[in-house]
């Protein structure tokens, strides 16, 4: 009997100890879901501080990260911070030498103090107990949770182990909280330099083109066929600075959101007719042939004219460019379940599988020879995939080294022309 009722008491034991074990693998997944779901920062601090508050029944707490100024000097600063009875502490900054702080820095470990005086309290105020555990990753010290309370029965072993692991697991969101905030504040930073120099250097383009128009002209005196071909150069290049410019522009108003797309039904036969108009002598100077395959009636499609007419410019021009002089370039339109295909296809140089898997990236441009030798900014297709996805179309293309290639994009047919 006295083994039975043993066996017993063990089981139970055992069975309260799976019990506890399950519970905390579901809290540590709700905590897990709650940090992961966010990539703000301070939620991030504030949810941590929460549940590490909550859970173990302090008074208040609060977590700092680790600052580096501009020598060099580290220091925690409080992020979050809460507490019932005292000053909200965020912002304030701490120094490594602080008592208790030394000590976790130091071991690495968590600092557990019965009866903390203001000096080692890390908000200034004696406390019954504290509790420091350090923030950490890859063993390196990322910040501090700190907790609080004028019971001195909390903190207890289970209580300072749950604390640890939510510091692990806190760091993990606080890192890619991090990453996220430098990776906004890059583009934010690349978003007004893109700005600043595309309006410094538009009004002195203007002023060369329109300068260069005037002199062909003739209007400050007759010219010479040299002067015309060296001014004609310095248009083509004005030209190329332009166009980068306004790429430039596109791409970061894309970016930041501030690109409005004009929305309007339209023929898209008719933008396909003017932009061969406009690149027929580029392509005529190269002797090469362009088919233009399209539907007898409307293809109607609602977009912003303007930039399916660039979409197509830039397809056609890349086409044109990287397709030898006596080449074959084609435009087809094809229709199919109420969407509108327009591919630009040509028997040009090709693109390597190395080079498509960065195809569409910003200013990438191949070490292909043939390649380098045309100008290009590595600009043209980031757009033209933009202004497709802005636009509610998809793109795709296909294409084999030394045969040629073949660019589409695909948008919606307004409903009533389908009908």
């Amino acid at each position: 009997a006295a083994m039975a009722i043993e066996n017993a008491r063990l089981f139970q034991q055992t069975d309260q100890a799976l019990a506890r074990r399950v519970e905390e693998l579901t809290l540590f997944q709700r905590i897990d879901r709650a940090l992961h779901k966010t990539l703000d920062l301070n939620h991030i601090l504030n949810l941590s501080l929460d549940w590490a508050v909550d859970l173990t029944y302090a008074d208040g707490g609060s977590i700092g990260l680790l600052e580096t100024d501009e020598n060099g000097v580290q220091t925690i600063r409080i992020l979050a911070h809460r507490s019932q009875h005292k000053d909200d502490l965020k912002n304030r900054i701490l120094s490594l030498a602080h008592p208790v702080i030394a000590e976790v820095v130091k071991s690495g470990e968590a600092v557990h103090t019965s009866a903390a005086t203001a000096e080692q309290a890390i908000d200034g105020t004696p406390a019954s107990v504290q509790l420091v555990v350090p923030i950490k990753q890859e063993g390196e010290l990322m910040g501090i949770i700190a907790l609080e309370s004028h019971l001195v029965t909390v903190f207890v072993e289970e209580d300072i182990e749950f604390v640890i692991r939510m510091a692990d697991r806190a760091a993990v969101a606080i890192k890619n909280a991090s990453l996220y905030e430098q990776i906004q504040a890059a583009h934010e930073a690349r978003s007004k330099f893109t700005s600043l120099v595309t309006h410094e250097l538009r009004l002195p383009l203007t002023s060369i083109k329109g300068y260069t128009d005037l002199l062909t002209k003739g209007l400050a005196g007759q010219l010479s066929d040299q002067q015309l071909e060296l001014l004609a150069v310095v248009k083509r290049n004005a030209n190329r600075m332009s166009i980068l410019l306004s790429d430039l522009s596109d791409i970061n108003r894309l970016e930041s959101g501030r690109m409005n797309f004009n929305m309007a039904t339209f023929d898209i036969r008719e933008v396909v007719d003017e932009v061969t108009a406009d690149l027929r002598e580029v392509i005529d100077g190269k002797q090469q042939s362009l088919t233009v395959e399209m539907p007898e009636t409307a293809v109607i499609v609602n977009a912003d004219r303007d930039r399916v007419a660039q979409i197509i410019s830039n397809l056609l021009s890349n086409a044109n460019k990287y397709t030898a002089a006596g080449g074959q370039l084609t435009i087809a339109i094809q229709l199919q379940d109420g969407t509108m295909q327009l591919d630009v296809i040509d028997n040009g140089i090709g693109i390597s599988e190395v080079d498509q898997k960065q195809l569409f990236q910003q200013f990438f441009r191949s070490e292909d020879e043939a390649v380098r030798r045309e100008n290009g900014w590595g600009l043209g297709l980031t757009v033209v995939e933009m202004f497709v996805k802005g636009q509610g179309g998809e793109i795709d293309y296909e294409s084999e080294l030394g045969v040629g290639s073949r660019f589409s994009f695909i948008l919606p047919l307004v409903k009533e022309a389908v009908a």
